[in-house]
């Protein structure tokens, strides 16, 4: 019997990737259903392709317009997420991918963790506001949890299901963006198709730009601090401007584990898949000039000053973390939409997530969806002001 599979966000980069590994091992896996928010064309192709029967359509817009276009296929179009719950039964789902963009991917989230034996998560808000909601289901419903993104997997990985009390200091690595030499003097003339230029990777201009302030890496923290239960002391950022390191994990017993690999999302996808029976993909040498020349240092702060953000994080699960993320969602939009120059999106998202009405959030644990929503109301309407 095929093993039933879900993918939310399948025409996206995340999602397209995985929808490709389950349609060339189409033997093994049955994919049950997919989402998109405004893509009709594109999960329609997909769903014809591998004879998907559900398609979840979020935009309502597009929704409306899918059904009439697409009324004649024998496929059930939905508009809403909670449609799930009746379409499938307790641990039907062998494996779930969650690679919707924001906060609204966490309400599925947690539906899914029911559904399903595994579940695998790209959702950054999600794991960053609502850990303790996602980290309750996963223990209650023995759902196993597989973190996706580079830097978590390959943490995933180096510990092999050894105990995290075992671990004495995680390193991040990041590639230090478009700007790692650039005079900090000139930081004032960036342009935005400047900022937009990785060196490594090709992603959303929104976690681009992420990438080249730090602030992408400060969220990793917070995903490591909450997904692997460690204080923030023991998480420390490297810079590694080739972005082969992902992880570098030292125990207390003298031994440090690194795990490096092509900078190519295939690969934790890829083994978030098979990860309990290790099959093996198509060999690639190993990059010894990259080993010989790793280039490992310390962050600078002047550089990247959102990397000082680190030091008001409270070591527990808080609202806090929906407050940094609200506020860096709103200044890097204005920058995107070219009302502030980039200068100003930090120096904006640096004063504002030290502010004192913001940091009492610290002391605020999320209870529920609504109450993270309510946040990020809040946040927005104070932002919103101060900007007028």
């Amino acid at each position: 019997m095929k093993k039933k599979v879900i993918i939310l966000g399948s025409t996206g980069a995340i999602g397209k990737i995985t929808f490709d590994i389950f349609k060339k091992d189409h033997k093994t896996f049955k994919v049950e259903l997919l989402s998109t928010n405004t893509k009709v064309k594109k999960i329609f192709n997909q769903a014809k392709l591998l004879k998907v029967k559900n398609v979840i359509i979020t935009d309502y817009n597009s929704y409306i317009k899918a059904l009439k276009k697409y009324k004649k296929f024998n496929i059930n179009i939905f508009n809403s997420f909670s449609i799930i719950d009746k379409i499938f039964k307790k641990k039907e789902i062998f494996y779930s991918m969650v690679c919707i963009v924001g906060i609204d991917g966490l309400d599925p989230i947690l539906r899914l963790i029911r559904l399903s034996k595994n579940i695998a998560i790209i959702n950054k808000e999600s794991l960053i506001c609502g850990w303790n909601l996602i980290k309750k289901q996963l223990i209650l419903h023995k759902t196993v949890f597989i973190p996706v993104d580079s830097e978590h997997f390959s943490i995933f990985s180096l510990l092999d299901k050894l105990n995290s009390n075992l671990i004495e200091k995680i390193f991040l690595t990041a590639s230090g963006g478009p700007f790692l030499k650039k005079k900090l003097s000139t930081f004032n003339s960036i342009k935005k198709k400047d900022a937009l230029k990785h060196p490594n990777w090709k992603m959303g201009n929104k976690i681009t730009i992420d990438s080249s302030t730090m602030m992408n890496k400060v969220f990793e923290v917070i995903e490591a601090r909450h997904i692997f239960n460690v204080e923030y002391k023991k998480i420390k950022i490297l810079i590694h401007p080739k972005s082969y390191v992902h992880a570098i994990v030292k125990f207390n017993n003298g031994l440090t584990k690194i795990l490096i690999h092509d900078s190519n999302m295939f690969i934790p996808i890829y083994n978030s898949i098979y990860f309990s029976k290790k099959k093996i993909k198509k060999k690639t040498n190993l990059n010894f000039d990259i080993i010989n020349n790793l280039e490992l240092k310390n962050i600078d702060s002047k550089r990247f000053p959102l990397s000082n953000i680190i030091k008001y994080l409270p070591n527990r699960e808080s609202l806090y973390e929906t407050v940094l993320v609200t506020i860096n969602d709103f200044y890097v939009t204005k920058f995107l939409n070219n009302k502030i120059n980039y200068n100003n999106m930090i120096n904006s998202i640096y004063l504002n997530s030290t502010k004192k009405i913001f940091l009492d959030y610290r002391l605020k644990i999320p209870s529920n969806i609504n109450e993270i929503q309510k946040t990020i109301n809040y946040v927005r309407s104070k932002l919103i002001k101060s900007s007028i």
